[in-house]
C-alpha cells in the first residue's frame, strides 16, 4: 500500500466530506469569480494540511463539524496566500499549472485571494470556538510577518542558518503547527497534548520545507520549476547556507551575495548549485529532516494510541520526506 492510502485509510468518510465542502465553498456563479475560483479548485492538491487535521481530530476523540470547518479555513487560508504570494513573487507558475496572476492579472489575483480569505474566515466562524478562531487569526498574522521577514532577508548580508530557521517558522512550520494544534483542540486534547502537538506539527512544517528547499537543487518538470529557481528570486536556503559556511569560500559567498542583490547570472546559480552538492549542502539538510523525523515519532508513540492512526501519521511524516513533488 501507497503512502497516501496508507494515510488517507482511517479517515477516507471525513476527508470526502472534507473535499466536498472545501469545492463548495470555492463554487461561485459571477463570470470572472467563478472562472478563478474553478482555476483554483481544479488545482486539488493532495490536502495534506486538512488530512493532519482530520487525522489528530480522529485521534483524540473524532472529527466533528468543528474540526471539518476549521479544516476548510484553514486550506482557505493558506490558499488565498498562495494566491497573494504568487502576485508578489511575480510568479507565473504554482506547482507546474498557470498561477491566477499568470491566467488573469495581479488585480483579479488580489480581489480573488480576498474573496477567498473572507471564505476562510466565515468558515472558521462556523466552528463556534473563539480559541480556534484566535489560532487561525493569529497564523493569519503570522504568515503575513513570514513573508515579510523573507523579503527584507534578502537584504541582509548576513547568511544565516538562524535567520532561514525564523523565517521558515514563520511560514511553513506555522501552517503545519496550526494544523496540528487546531486537530487536537477540535479532538478535545489536554493543554500538554496541544502544546506537544504544536511541536511535532513544528518539526513536520521544518521537514516540507526543507524537502522543498532541496528540489530546487535538481531538475524535475514533476515539481514545476527550474533548477535555482530561488537563488533567482534571491533566496539562498539550508543546502547552500551550510555549503557556504562550512567552506568560507570567498569566491562562492561573493556569488551568494550577488543572489541576495538580485544581480547573479544563471551561469553563477549554476556553479553555486554545483558547489552546494559538493560540499555536503544536501546531505546535511537531509540530515536535519531525519532529526524532525525523530522528534515527530516520538509524538506519535508517546500519544497516539490506535494502531492505524499511528500508522497513518508515520506514513504522513515518512510521505513528508520522500516526496518528488
Amino acid at each position: 500500500m501507497d503512502y497516501l492510502s496508507l494515510i488517507q485509510k482511517p479517515i477516507e468518510k471525513e476527508l470526502e466530506d472534507f473535499v466536498s465542502l472545501f469545492n463548495e465553498t470555492l463554487t461561485h456563479t459571477d463570470g470572472l469569480l467563478a472562472q478563478a475560483l474553478e482555476h483554483i479548485r481544479n488545482k486539488g492538491g493532495k490536502r495534506m494540511r486538512p488530512i493532519l487535521i482530520l487525522l489528530l481530530a480522529k485521534s483524540f476523540g473524532g472529527v466533528t463539524s468543528v474540526a471539518q470547518y476549521a479544516a476548510i479555513g484553514l486550506e482557505l487560508l493558506h490558499t488565498a496566500s498562495l494566491v497573494h504570494d504568487d502576485v508578489v513573487d511575480e510568479s507565473g507558475e504554482r506547482r507546474g499549472q498557470a498561477s491566477v496572476n499568470a491566467s488573469y492579472n495581479n488585480k483579479v489575483a488580489v480581489l480573488v485571494g480576498d474573496y477567498i480569505l473572507s471564505t476562510a474566515l466565515l468558515n472558521i466562524a462556523l466552528t463556534d470556538s473563539s480559541d480556534i478562531v484566535r489560532d487561525l487569526a493569529e497564523l493569519g498574522r503570522t504568515l503575513s510577518n513570514g513573508e515579510i521577514l523573507q523579503l527584507t532577508n534578502i537584504d541582509n548580508q548576513d547568511i544565516s542558518e538562524d535567520v532561514y530557521y525564523q523565517v521558515i517558522r514563520q511560514k511553513t512550520a506555522a501552517l503545519f503547527e496550526s494544523c496540528s494544534v487546531i486537530g487536537v483542540k477540535a479532538g478535545g486534547a489536554d493543554a500538554q497534548v496541544i502544546e506537544e502537538a504544536r511541536a511535532f506539527g513544528s518539526n513536520i512544517g521544518i521537514i516540507f520545507q526543507i524537502r522543498d528547499d532541496i528540489f530546487d537543487y535538481f531538475d524535475s518538470k514533476e515539481i514545476g520549476k527550474p533548477t535555482g529557481n530561488d537563488m533567482a528570486e534571491g533566496k539562498l536556503t539550508l543546502p547552500v547556507i551550510y555549503a557556504l559556511n562550512s567552506t568560507n569560500n570567498e569566491e562562492m559567498l561573493a556569488l551568494a551575495h550577488k543572489v541576495k542583490a538580485r544581480s547573479v547570472r544563471s551561469d553563477e546559480i549554476a556553479r553555486l548549485v554545483d558547489f552546494t552538492k559538493a560540499n555536503g549542502g544536501i546531505e546535511y539538510a537531509e540530515q536535519k529532516m531525519a532529526e524532525c523525523r525523530r522528534l515527530a515519532l516520538n509524538f506519535i508513540e508517546k500519544r497516539i494510541t490506535d494502531d492505524a492512526l499511528k500508522t497513518a501519521l508515520t506514513a504522513y511524516v515518512d510521505f513528508i520526506i520522500d516526496r518528488k513533488n
